[in-house]
């Protein structure tokens, strides 16, 4: 149900900037490619209340994005992009890495400012994203293991110890800065906040306090055009 009214949401607010795109008088909406790469982590607490102490883990980012004008110099701007993000855990000689794979919908609103040849942009907004695959390694000593991580809202009580949970579906805020040139190159840094727990909910131990949310920055390159 959450989810639900979360897209009716999202789907109003296109909606609406895209009308007051339409009766904006100003340039027709521009096309980008972008991709680069992630610095990731999980950050939260632990099942008794400790703050997770996790190592960051390198990933990139690819999608497309589109620029619709509602303003003079500012914008609306959703996207649709592949991310993975994750992080890692070392315990003694033993390592943990999760490495989870995302779509994600960012809608954010820019601020493009002409500055020198090119544009300099800030911009802000919510995104919704979609765990669609990802993978658990444990190495220690000469012993090494990788499964599947499954995505799901609900562990049951007879579900195995050894597999490892995430819900789907995350909700967070993007801040970023870049500058574009005047042939439609930009580069941007990127910095993000998950804002919803996606540890699932865990039938097999009793109530605990353990709270998994993504954070990260990245440097983004690409074409506008």
């Amino acid at each position: 149900m959450k989810i639900k009214i979360i897209f009716i949401a999202l789907m109003l607010l296109l909606s609406a900037t895209l009308t007051i795109a339409q009766s904006t008088q100003s340039a027709r909406p521009a096309f980008g490619l972008l991709g680069g790469v992630n610095f990731q982590n999980l950050n939260g607490k632990d099942a008794s209340g400790a703050t997770l102490d996790n190592d960051m883990i390198i990933g990139y980012h690819i999608g497309t994005n589109v620029q619709i004008p509602i303003a003079p110099e500012f914008y609306f701007q959703p996207g649709l992009i592949f991310s993975t993000k994750g992080a890692k855990t070392v315990i003694g000689s033993a390592t943990r890495t999760y490495n989870l794979s995302y779509i994600e919908l960012p809608l954010n609103f820019v601020y493009k400012g002409l500055l020198g040849a090119g544009y300099v942009m800030v911009g802000f907004g919510p995104y919704v994203g979609y765990g669609i695959m990802g993978k658990a390694k444990y190495e220690g000593g000469s012993l090494s293991y990788e499964d599947d991580i499954e995505f799901t809202n609900t562990v049951d009580a007879g579900d195995p110890l050894t597999k490892t949970y995430f819900r789907p579906l995350d909700v967070g805020g993007n801040v970023f800065a870049g500058y574009e040139m005047a042939g439609g190159l930009f580069f941007q840094l990127n910095t993000q906040l998950g804002m919803l727990n996606i540890n699932p909910e865990d039938n097999r131990v009793p109530a605990n306090e353990l709270a998994i949310k993504n954070t990260g920055f990245g440097l983004s390159l690409g074409y506008r055009f």
